[in-house]
């Protein structure tokens, strides 16, 4: 199983991105997936998270900027990103519960730059 991350890139301060990440190999059920994010110099943290019914959870910092979405038969989670500020730059990783594994599944990331 693995999962690839797109989408990201070098946007201007209140420009728009959006995020996406594929689910791939023998997968029997997806649970939750998510978004969380690591700038220079500081630790990795939740952006959002969607669960399999829909249900969505976001940091208070992208609250109203981001949306996350998914597509099941897919295997995809989206991030819709507006109104970026300098303060989002970070390498983004999806995030994924995967066939009920004890460990979730991580992408490699994708690096979202917003210049000022």
């Amino acid at each position: 199983v693995q999962l690839q991350a797109s989408g990201g890139g070098l946007v201007q301060t209140g420009g728009s991105l959006r995020l996406s990440c594929a689910a791939s190999g023998r997968i029997f059920s997806i649970n939750d997936m998510g978004w969380y994010r690591q700038a220079p110099g500081k630790q990795r943290e939740l952006v959002a998270t969607i669960t399999g019914g829909g249900g969505t959870n976001y940091a208070d910092s992208v609250k109203g900027r981001f949306t996350i979405s998914r597509d099941n038969a897919e295997n995809t989670v989206y991030l819709g990103m507006n109104s970026l500020k300098p303060e989002d730059t970070a390498v983004y990783f999806c995030n994924a519960h995967i066939n009920r594994r004890a460990l979730d599944y991580w992408g490699r990331g994708t690096l979202v730059t917003v210049s000022s």
